[in-house]
């Protein structure tokens, strides 16, 4: 009999986001909803060449699609829009998701169950616009945990404290040569022009009034 997923130290993302739905405080964010998504059976895969879309002639199911955020996963949601049921689940990660070689519209998932099984499947959209859509929420997702992978990483520690604490004291030495010259610049000063110094011979005159 086959391990599962989990017993051989694999996460198994489908059945963590799963187990999460009984949490009604985790957060879940959609990043987009495509409400007429087409997926089909696998055939054999080329040897070369990549994923055909055109090759494709068996359909399995028709539904909505969704990439959610909940906690710290993020999934690919195939959704019963009548049922309002979960068909199936794909983690998104390194190998997950792959585009076909001949169409913009047509893309292979890798699928999870409970157990850690996974199936790859053919998913295709009508519309251009939904595959653009697609993209942009799975690239969204991505750069975001980059960068939140970037911050945990960052060690800032503790800032510290450059006040000054009740009690202490500051002190300066200055040296006998320059407390001398300024005292005796200051002195001068003052016999010339009362301790301010005299306005500039450019300077604008003051404007009289009356």
């Amino acid at each position: 009999m086959p391990k599962t997923a989990e017993q051989i130290g694999v996460p198994n993302v489908a059945a963590a986001y799963l187990e999460s739905l009984k949490d009604l405080e985790v957060i879940e964010r959609v990043r987009c909803t495509i409400p007429d998504a087409h997926i089909f059976k696998l055939p054999p895969r080329p040897t070369a060449g990549g994923w055909r879309g055109a090759d494709w002639d068996k359909e399995v199911w028709q539904g909505t699609l969704k990439v959610v955020e909940r906690g710290d996963l993020t999934v690919i949601l195939l959704v019963d829009p009548k049922k309002n049921s979960i068909f199936a689940v794909c983690p998104v990660s390194d190998g997950a998701v792959d585009r076909c070689v001949d169409s913009s519209r047509y893309f292979v998932l890798k699928v999870e169950n409970a157990d850690g099984k996974h199936l790859f499947v053919g998913m295709a959209f009508n519309e251009r616009n939904d595959a653009f859509d697609f993209n942009t929420a799975l690239e969204d997702a991505r750069r975001e945990k980059e960068v939140e992978q970037n911050m945990a990483k960052l060690d800032i520690g503790e800032p510290k404290d450059y006040s000054i604490k009740e009690g202490e004291k500051i002190h300066i030495s200055v040296g006998k040569t320059s407390v001398t010259r300024l005292t005796k610049k200051k002195a001068e000063t003052g016999t010339k022009s009362g301790g301010f110094l005299k306005p500039s011979s450019k300077d604008t005159p003051r404007r009289t009034t009356g």
